[in-house]
């Protein structure tokens, strides 16, 4: 549900605060909100950190906080949010075919018939631009699925380390390494000279979007450290029917039958692709 808000908050104030400014903005406040109880565990972590380990996690930090989030910002400035994450919404099927091809997850018929109807749901969304003859081409929808193909490798990567070290830490250390990459790359943005400029209305959006990622991610990340990824991801079934509420009532997007139909394909493809198997199909494990 967060990052459904988090989507329409980022698409109120991205006009005014380009995608990579906002997006270090937003992970320099999550750091800051992360610090404080972080503090006191970074120094053990820091001391079993292994070095390969160390780099490992300032990538993945990079992908699932610099990369991921700048991609989605930019698409947000060509797509509607409520579009924007009906496409993201593939995060979950994403993270389930990836985990199927690094053998962490088995792919049977439900699976595919999952991915095909989600597609169908995206693709009902993109209908009234398939009508117009893609006119404003298609870069922010495939920067937005992008962003979503990055997450989901994120998610699947992640849990090894997870589970060897705590997650506040992680968390911190993660936001951190997005915070430097982000702010050497949107040197491009010229964003010292931009943000004192920031109105008081965008302030007050992005402090709520960097205080949500701290609270949201901590709680992503310590899910993906006692959960499958694809038990984890499932739950952004929920983000694009949050984005479209929200963008409804606050940035008067509309909020056609075409959309509702597309939100319930969506949700039916989650379920058909993240269901538990019938129990007489299941592995009994001694013990």
């Amino acid at each position: 549900m967060l990052v459904g808000a988090g989507i329409v908050a980022s698409r109120f104030v991205v006009a005014e605060v380009p995608p990579l400014t906002l997006a270090m903005l937003r992970y320099t406040l999550g750091f800051f909100c992360l610090l404080p109880f972080a503090l006191p565990l970074l120094r053990d972590a820091l001391r079993v950190l292994r070095a390969r380990d160390l780099l490992a996690l300032t990538a993945l930090g990079i992908g699932q906080f610099a990369l991921l989030i700048a991609l989605l910002n930019w698409g947000l400035q060509h797509v509607g949010a409520a579009q924007a994450a009906l496409i993201f919404s593939l995060f979950p099927l994403l993270t389930l075919l990836l985990g199927a091809a690094l053998g962490r997850e088995q792919v049977g018929g439900r699976l595919l018939l999952g991915v095909l109807v989600s597609i169908a749901g995206v693709a009902l969304s993109l209908w009234p631009k398939l009508q117009s003859g893609h006119g404003g081409g298609w870069g922010g929808e495939l920067a937005v699925l992008a962003s979503a193909a990055v997450g989901a490798l994120c998610s699947v990567l992640y849990r090894p380390y997870l589970q060897r070290y705590p997650t506040l830490p992680v968390s911190a250390f993660a936001m951190l390494a997005s915070v430097l990459f982000l702010a050497l790359a949107a040197l491009g943005e010229n964003w010292p000279a931009r943000v004192p400029a920031i109105s008081g209305t965008a302030w007050a959006v992005v402090a709520f979007i960097g205080v949500s990622s701290a609270v949201g991610y901590f709680w992503w990340l310590y899910a993906l450290k006692h959960e499958s990824p694809t038990r984890v991801t499932v739950f952004l079934a929920l983000n694009p029917v949050t984005a479209a509420l929200l963008g409804a009532l606050l940035l008067s997007e509309p909020l056609g039958a075409h959309l509702l139909l597309a939100l319930a394909l969506i949700a039916a493809g989650l379920w058909l692709a993240t269901r538990p198997a019938p129990l007489a199909n299941r592995q009994v494990h001694p013990g």
